[in-house]
């Protein structure tokens, strides 16, 4: 994870478009600038990052489905739960499943889990649109590459 630049993700270990199902790793930084202010002495990840986190996990899985033709955008988060403080260091596995798509809309419902414990879970809603630009794909396709996303899922799928 590189919270400061919201790179929130480590990388995809598992994705199934036949499942509609994606899981991820992140590993919880030691140390960052925003353990500085959240909280001085008490350094816990704020729900909001861990909500971003399940939302761009879904967002690989939306990606995957629509084979990098569409792009989703955050449009709501629905019943969240934080369960738990996740601190500096932790190892998070993060997973999503593909509840509806459709009318330029996708709803996923994911989870996340410090070994086996539950951290938080939530369904959210995302927006599908076309790429707003060929140089903004292409980004995508390279984050994409630094995640290990499985291209042969998308290809076979």
């Amino acid at each position: 994870m590189h919270l400061e630049y919201f790179q929130l993700i480590d990388r995809i270990v598992e994705l199934s478009l036949d499942d509609q199902k994606i899981r991820v790793e992140a590993l919880v930084p030691k140390t960052s600038t925003v353990f500085e202010g959240h909280f001085p002495g008490y350094p816990l990840m704020p729900g909001v990052l861990l909500i971003e986190t399940m939302a761009q996990t879904s967002g690989w899985l939306i990606i995957a489905k629509t084979r990098f033709e569409r792009m989703p955008f955050l449009a709501a988060v629905k019943g969240a739960k934080l369960r738990r403080f996740v601190t500096p260091g932790e190892q998070l596995s993060v997973q999503a499943s593909l509840l509806h798509e459709g009318s330029g809309f996708a709803v996923t419902s994911a989870s996340i889990k410090a070994g086996d414990q539950a951290v938080c879970d939530a369904e959210i809603t995302f927006r599908v649109m076309a790429f707003p630009s060929d140089d903004f794909r292409a980004q995508m396709q390279a984050t994409a590459e630094r995640l290990v996303f499985p291209m042969g899922a998308i290809v076979n799928g």
